[in-house]
């Protein structure tokens, strides 16, 4: 797998891995996620409906920001069967 991946393919391998991978979660994703009272149920809800922005690389890897209106998920690909949320938040009102 070919890094970074545009948005649209970043997409369908992620919905690929929802099916039929493996979505795995950093210690970080799970205490931001504690914080912002997300669940993992939200996590998979905006995996699989929401927007994905274009690469960025950080420490050595790319991430995906995954976006709805209401909250933020940013995942890593480990292969083209694992995901590994990295960190999220829910987005704040204006």
């Amino acid at each position: 797998m070919k890094e970074p991946l545009p948005p649209g393919d970043a997409k369908r391998l992620l919905v690929a891995i929802l099916d039929k991978g493996t979505i795995g979660f950093s210690k970080h994703a799970r205490d931001e996620m504690a914080k912002d009272g997300l669940s993992d149920q939200d996590a998979l809800n905006v995996l699989r409906g929401g927007v994905v922005q274009p690469g960025e690389l950080e420490h050595g890897s790319w991430r995906y920001r995954v976006r709805t209106a209401r909250m933020t998920f940013v995942v890593a690909f480990r292969s083209e069967t694992e995901a590994r949320v990295v960190t999220a938040w829910r987005e704040k009102k204006s």
